[in-house]
């Protein structure tokens, strides 16, 4: 396969792989071919021999063992949780958030927390080859400062409850801070948002309606938790008279703009709605099976033609922003569940882990796919190592051998942001001393007997679940 923008004889950086797979078109793997990068974009993809008698590069890459996939998609998480990590594990979901969560959150969570936690998201995620994040939580303008620091590229949530927290004090404030905040970063290119109202049982009906509102003026996807539980659903009955889903369709937020994080409790009928509607779901295979939620029906939506990308969570209900472990998952899972062993093959898995998280956010196209003229947010991963041997199949080895580990080189717009294993642009002992700090707080809080009176403070206030 031959492709160019243009005839382009001077080109920044030339990569030459072992392999290559573009994602699309779907099931292509090319060997021995390079790819030009130019002012931060693919402008080329051509067999290496070719590339080195029309291409001449400032810089040359060269990695016979590798093969080389679009910079990773993270549908979903809640990066400053990161912050929280083993905090409160092999709890019930409802202990786990009262207990520990919401108080942790109700005594800590700042700006300074937020810029932290995602920091070391960050840090974590372009290690593991994830170039782009779908994020969720207080703050965005913390969270933004963090990943433009280590040059990675953000869609931050515009957050939308309708409880008090430190961050905001009404649905109104939410909606007003979270403007603002995409107002002052709209000339950054890594920057994008989406509205992010949290979860139909946090968010009233006005509030839904005006988050619909502003979404169809901005163009903008909407980010929601929806049917996470079946405790969800069955309060949603009581209080509504209705699902979840239901309640989302009367009040006009099911459409292509619509991601449905987790979706794990579904019917037919309402996997259909989706479909019908063009929706989005971010599928969160670990965190689902580590809060006992369940296993998402990811086979049957994909059947149905639902998009269907992949998402971590926060480090708080997973312990790892590790996109490797989701594919590996989010396969296995669905050929146990649907007793097809064909139902999400290797190539399926690294599209979900990269195309469909694009697609979702509405950025098909700039990223998700190794082509000609998108941004250049690639990820190496080496495939030489004895544990990974003999390899026949590499996009098979992506998803059922290699693991975050073997992640070499990551750039981000066409910038190299982890080379050899090395992350750039940040002192590693500076963040592992922000981590103990942040431990230690964490700590202190929680031994000091304060955390059983912040829980309380929490429900009343409504400091949410993730």
């Amino acid at each position: 396969m031959t492709a160019y923008a243009h005839a382009t004889e001077i080109v920044d950086t030339l990569i030459e792989a072992r392999w290559i797979v573009p994602v699309e078109p779907r099931g292509l793997v090319l060997e021995h071919h390079a790819l030009a990068i130019d002012a931060g974009r693919i402008v080329a993809l051509l067999p290496q021999a070719e590339a080195r008698t029309r291409l001449r590069a400032r810089k040359t890459v060269r990695l016979p063992q590798h093969v080389l996939i679009p910079g990773l998609v993270n549908l979903h998480t809640h990066a400053a949780m990161t912050l929280l990590r083993g905090y409160a594990d092999d709890m019930p979901l409802m202990d786990w958030l009262n207990q520990r969560i919401w108080p942790a959150e109700a005594r800590h969570v700042t700006p300074g927390f937020v810029r932290d936690g995602t920091l070391l998201a960050c840090a974590e995620m372009l290690r593991g080859g994830t170039t782009c994040f779908n994020d969720m939580y207080f703050f965005p303008e913390a969270a933004a400062e963090a990943a433009l620091r280590l040059g990675m590229r953000a869609v931050l949530g515009m957050l939308a409850i309708d409880f008090p927290t430190a961050y905001a004090a009404d649905a109104e404030d939410y909606l007003s801070k979270g403007l603002a905040v995409r107002d002052s970063l709209r000339d950054q290119p890594l920057i994008n948002f989406c509205m992010a109202p949290h979860a139909p049982y946090s968010v009233g009906d006005r509030l839904f309606e005006q988050v619909a509102t502003l979404a169809a003026q901005l163009d903008l996807p909407i980010h929601t938790h929806v049917h996470e539980t079946r405790a969800e659903i069955e309060e949603s009955l009581r209080q509504h008279g209705v699902r979840p889903l239901e309640r989302l369709r009367r009040l006009g937020l099911l459409g292509p703009n619509l991601i449905a994080v987790h979706a794990v409790h579904l019917e037919p009928v309402e996997i259909e709605l989706l479909a019908l509607h063009g929706c989005r779901v971010a599928h969160c295979p670990v965190s689902n099976l580590k809060l006992a939620s369940g296993i998402a029906p990811s086979a049957q939506l994909m059947r149905a033609g639902v998009t269907v990308g992949l998402g971590s969570d926060g480090a708080a209900s997973n312990n790892r922003l590790d996109m490797f472990r989701e594919m590996n998952l989010a396969a296995l899972l669905a050929k146990g569940s649907s007793g097809d062993a064909t139902a999400v093959d290797a190539h399926a898995a690294l599209r979900m882990a990269s195309l469909e998280g694009a697609v979702a956010l509405g950025l098909e196209r700039e990223i998700g796919s190794l082509c000609v003229g998108k941004q250049a947010d690639i990820c190496a991963v080496r495939l030489d190592e004895i544990d990974l041997q003999p390899c026949y199949d590499p996009v098979a080895h992506l998803v059922h051998a290699a693991g975050r580990e073997h992640v070499s080189h990551v750039w981000v717009a066409g910038n190299l942001r982890l080379e050899d294993g090395r992350l750039g642009g940040i002192d590693v002992a500076e963040m592992l001393d922000m981590a103990n700090l942040w431990q230690n707080r964490l700590y202190s809080g929680f031994v000091s007997g304060g955390e059983l009176e912040c829980a309380m403070h929490d429900r009343r206030t409504g400091l949410t679940t993730w």
